[in-house]
């Protein structure tokens, strides 16, 4: 668990597709530099948290740090377009003292999305993104969170639809802060959206399911169960 606050900006140092060490796995990895920040209290197998991407500590010194990753996780996020020298945002998995300055973030990404456009708004930035996988529109909302590179960020605006997409605002100290702000128009996000939303989506369709409810919009069921209810209490 994260809490989508950057702790630091970490450097790729390398990135090996075929890695046959004890520590590589027998997959891809990658090196990780300039981490030595949050590597003090580093021990093997910790959580950490790769541009959004929650993965496991194989292997590390005071600085570097290397990790696995999987064939699922090089087809769901950006990590595998990663280059010597990329830029990415690291963050260790929260302990019992962190302070929750985000939200809850699982390090678990949903889809990856390209940014439409960067416009500067006085010191901050917008940035307007549009996902691959259009299904999670329905967990974005405007004044609620997302999670883009493992930054836990507040949407500002909403689209839905086939060509739906959503903006963030960057403010100026946000910038200095995350790799996000330096990728321009055309470039990839990881997303992973708030998995409150996820939740209730799920609870409410057990509700319906419960009640013998099946198929259409869980919204549109509600609505239809609340107008027959007052109906009904009302001898109609």
């Amino acid at each position: 668990m994260f809490t989508g606050i950057v702790e630091v900006i970490g450097t790729v140092f390398k990135l090996e597709k075929q890695d046959d060490t004890s520590s590589g796995g027998g997959g891809t990895s990658l090196i990780i530099a300039d981490a030595g920040d949050i590597l003090q209290d580093a021990h093997m197998g910790d959580s950490i948290s790769i541009n959004g991407t929650c993965l496991t500590i194989t292997e590390f010194d005071e600085s570097t740090f290397k990790v696995g990753v999987s064939p699922e996780t090089l087809r769901r996020t950006n990590l595998g377009s990663l280059v010597e020298r990329s830029h990415v945002n690291l963050e260790r998995a929260v302990s019992a003292s962190t302070r929750m300055g985000g939200h809850f973030v699982q390090g678990h990404v949903d889809t990856i999305a390209t940014i439409l456009s960067v416009t500067p708004d006085g010191n901050s930035l917008v940035f307007r993104l549009q996902p691959r996988d259009r299904s999670v529109l329905r967990y974005i909302v405007e004044k609620g969170y997302v999670t883009l590179d493992g930054a836990s960020l507040t949407v500002t605006k909403v689209q839905d639809g086939e060509d739906g997409w959503w903006e963030v605002m960057l403010i100026a100290y946000t910038q200095e802060k995350v790799v996000t702000a330096a990728k321009k128009k055309g470039d990839e996000v990881n997303v992973e959206v708030d998995m409150v939303g996820k939740y209730v989506e799920k609870s409410v369709a057990g509700y319906f399911d419960g009640m013998g409810v099946s198929g259409g919009g869980i919204l549109e069921k509600m609505v239809h169960r609340i107008i027959y209810e007052r109906l009904k209490s009302d001898g109609r």
